[in-house]
């Protein structure tokens, strides 16, 4: 179900074109357009999944297989989403991004786009990946992508998906790949600084200027438009940085981080400058990263198998590839899984799988965010092979930095 998943996620342009020569107004187009949606993908392969295992299996057996998967991180980023993506947040991060961008001697929509690519990623390691994708993605969505190129966004997308999946390494809570390790492998936040978080700083600077010089000739006539709507107070923002942190805080606590949420919602109905909240966008991530729980669980068959016969010289390459196809966080959950592994064997698995995590939409757990505030901005499905093209020049400085310093 895995296999017929990634070629569904392949052909999503497909669909999409076949649902506008049908007409959105038939029953078949619109049920074209729904499998175009690349966010409902793998919800819809895991259905076909939990069927297929009731069939063979029985019911009960279907049952138990779903209730013994672990959905924390599905309704963990569904919640980090919303919240990020308020107004007084996003003033507030446009704002210190703002700033520090004015002390770069450029013009200011390279600065600004300079600054947002590797201040927000990096913010990651602080704030978590999902909420520093969602920010970053909504910032880039007003100041950039509506009057800019093809080149331009599918350069920007793979940018921001390679810098957000290096740069939540900076400490052992933030990243999906590093935190299904972290505890059981005794790594520390002065750990992940001497071996990762340096590394990822460096890798997220060089791999935003080598873009910023591709994308040299459109940044000469690009004028900023940074969002006009009007200042939020900056008590809205504090309280909703506060049920950020709340969120973050309980972030292996579902019903801790749910009811936080809850009450959120409450509190926006009384109050100013939170109106628009994204629940549609972030069920729909929700609902992907759902399916991929369901799809990836089946997967350690043929991947334990793998990981244990792999050298030292050969895992951080191979970790590097097969994250395009299976979620990181699963590869290296499955890498803490095996005894006797050596600690240059960890670093290397947990690298590769970091520096992978932007060569597809499923690659990273907090992709689908940005894939969900992004898509839209393209005139049609995000192409798969077009996002895997533009993201290979941050991925190969990536894996140089943690493969070779």
């Amino acid at each position: 179900m895995l296999v017929l998943a990634i070629v569904h996620t392949l052909c999503v342009g497909f669909f999409h074109k076949q649902a506008l020569r049908v007409g959105l107004s038939t029953w078949r187009g619109r049920l074209l357009h729904f499998a175009s949606e690349v966010e409902v993908v793998f919800g819809f392969w895991a259905v076909m999944f939990f069927l297929a295992t009731a069939l063979s299996d029985g019911l009960a057996s279907a049952i138990s297989y779903v209730e013994n998967r672990n959905f924390t991180e599905p309704l963990f980023i569904f919640v980090i989403l919303v919240i990020s993506a308020t107004r007084p947040i996003l003033y507030m991060a446009e704002q210190i991004i703002l700033k520090i961008s004015r002390l770069l001697p450029f013009a200011p929509a390279k600065s600004f786009y300079l600054t947002a690519l590797i201040i927000g990623p990096l913010l990651g390691s602080f704030i978590t990946e999902p909420a520093a994708m969602t920010v970053t993605a909504l910032l880039l969505r007003n100041t950039y992508f509506s009057n800019t190129s093809e080149k331009f966004k599918y350069l920007t997308l793979g940018l921001l998906f390679v810098n957000v999946s290096i740069g939540g390494v900076l400490t052992p809570y933030a990243a999906p790949p590093v935190l299904m390790v972290a505890r059981q492998w005794g790594w520390d936040l002065q750990f992940m600084l001497v071996h990762f978080g340096w590394k990822a700083v460096l890798a997220a600077c060089i791999n935003t200027i080598t873009i910023c010089l591709l994308l040299n000739k459109e940044f000469k006539s690009l004028k900023m438009d940074v969002s006009t709507e009007a200042k939020p107070p900056i008590s809205s923002s504090i309280l909703n940085v506060l049920f950020l942190f709340i969120v973050v805080v309980t972030a292996h606590h579902p019903i801790l981080f749910i009811a936080a949420f809850l009450i959120f919602l409450g509190v926006v109905h009384i109050t100013q400058y939170n109106e628009g909240l994204k629940l549609r966008e972030g069920l729909l991530v929700a609902i992907f990263l759902g399916g991929l729980v369901v799809l990836g669980g089946a997967q350690s068959w043929w991947l334990k198998p793998i990981l244990l016969k792999l050298s030292e010289g050969q895992v951080f390459f191979w970790a590097t590839a097969i994250t395009a196809i299976v979620d990181n966080a699963a590869l290296t959950y499955l890498g803490s899984q095996v005894d006797g592994l050596t600690e240059t064997f960890k670093y290397l698995l947990v690298a590769g799988a970091v520096t992978g995590g932007g060569l597809t939409v499923i690659a990273n757990a907090p992709n689908p965010a940005g894939f969900s505030i992004l898509g839209k901005q393209f005139g049609g499905p995000i192409s798969a092979i077009k996002l895997f093209r533009a993201a290979i020049i941050p991925t190969t400085v990536a894996a140089i930095c943690f493969y070779f310093l």
